[in-house]
């Protein structure tokens, strides 16, 4: 136990700190009084039972006020602008279509071929002076020109070669050598070598004599190569401006005929259409693609006949249709002529793939049809190209009741058909 004297002592001591105590309490109130500056409330007791709140520094707040509503606005033009492109393709898809199969495949306009329409005329080209197999002189250029590229058993093809200067003065030129034959797959023995006299003394293919331009003619049937069936390669040596060079001719021969023209072409209005009708007797049966050029009474080449049927042995009639739409909305000068009808035998998977009919150069028949009575100007139609036209427009209209949906009262784009 603690003595009288011991308890004493050990209030004496708590009553001597309590006036420090009592000062220090003080002096922090009246700083806290001085931070807080004049005018400033104290800070309300929270309630019971309700939630601190955090004190330090406060990296994130609340949001306040409305959502910007740019990046909304975005997002509804990119996804309108996505609406009306896929009104604008599948409208595109739609009416291309119609527009381009409203005449059969083997009537159609001339000017969607123009590189067939004078399949006789000879191809011509102008190329620097090939001087070895990879390099060539820009310096001198080579004028060349050939006949034609196909030929049938029994037709000849021309080839003039001329060299000149980039403006266009003619150099000397002399043919060292030049010799046809055949080329064969790798591992066949090689073909029969025919040497060409290319001149320039205005005879045989040349025309004009001393004009600088060498020509000859090969005629396979009448050499080593007339039982050969595919690519003949010509090969010329040369030298001109002092420099050697080379120049390469192709051609691809058919030594037999599968068919031959028999008896007299004749017109006929037919469904509506124009049909010049040719008679053929085939000798190997199957499928042949005859092709004709026909022009109008101004020689405006207007369209291109194209038959692709498979034809049996003996007699049979070709028809070389001008459709009649075709007729109504090209608006020819009538009479029309057919010209320049060239055939071949559709070899598939094989090398080459077609044996050629004899051609038939320059007119053919002239038609009597002299007005568009009987001429029918409907479209052309088919089970496959109602097939297509459904589908077609089926994926237009779903297109444009999305784009309908949602962007309501807007206008559509404008459609393409015409």
């Amino acid at each position: 136990m603690l003595s009288d004297r011991s308890r004493r002592k050990e209030g004496g001591g708590l009553r001597s700190w309590l006036p420090l105590a009592l000062l220090a309490v003080l002096v922090a109130a009246i700083g806290w009084f001085a931070l807080r500056g004049p005018g400033e409330a104290a800070p309300a007791a929270p309630a019971a039972g309700s939630a601190q709140t955090p004190q330090g520094p406060q990296f994130f707040g609340q949001v306040g006020g409305e959502p910007d509503p740019a990046p909304a606005a975005a997002e509804r033009a990119r996804r309108r602008q996505q609406l009306v492109e896929n009104v604008q393709l599948t409208d595109h898809t739609y009416c291309s279509y119609r527009e381009g199969s409203q005449y059969p495949m083997g009537s159609r306009p001339m000017a969607q071929n123009p590189d067939q329409a004078y399949p006789n005329r000879p191809v011509t080209e102008m190329t620097p002076m090939r001087t070895g197999e990879r390099s060539s002189n820009p310096n001198i250029l080579l004028q060349t020109s050939q006949s034609r590229v196909y030929m049938a058993a029994g037709e000849s093809v021309a080839f003039s070669i001329r060299a000149v200067t980039p403006d266009g003065a003619v150099l000397p030129l002399v043919v060292t050598r030049a010799v046809a034959a055949g080329i064969m797959t790798a591992g066949a023995r090689p073909t029969t070598q025919v040497a060409l006299a290319f001149a320039d003394d205005g005879a045989g293919a040349d025309p004009v004599p001393g004009d600088g331009a060498f020509a000859a003619v090969l005629t396979p049937a009448q050499t080593g190569l007339a039982g050969f069936h595919g690519t003949i390669r010509t090969e010329v040596r040369y030298t001109a401006g002092g420099q050697k060079g080379v120049q390469v001719f192709d051609v691809i021969y058919s030594p037999s005929m599968p068919a031959v023209w028999a008896g007299q072409p004749r017109e006929i209005v037919e469904d509506g259409s124009l049909a010049f009708v040719l008679r053929a007797d085939v000798r190997k049966p199957g499928r042949y693609v005859i092709t004709g050029r026909v022009d109008d009474a101004r020689g405006r080449p207007f369209a291109l006949a194209t038959f692709n049927e498979v034809l049996g042995p003996g007699p049979n009639e070709v028809k070389l249709t001008v459709f009649g739409k075709l007729m109504h909305d090209g608006s020819p000068a009538l009479p029309l002529t057919l010209r320049d009808v060239d055939g071949y035998l559709l070899r598939e998977n094989v090398d080459p793939d077609r044996e050629l009919m004899p051609r038939l150069e320059g007119p053919v028949l002239k038609s009597r049809t002299a007005s568009l009575n009987g001429i029918s100007d409907a479209e052309w139609t088919s089970e496959e190209r109602e097939r297509y036209l459904t589908e077609f427009a089926k994926d237009r209209k779903l297109a444009r009741g999305e784009l309908e949906k949602f962007d309501p009262g807007q206008p559509l784009p404008p459609s393409a058909c015409r």
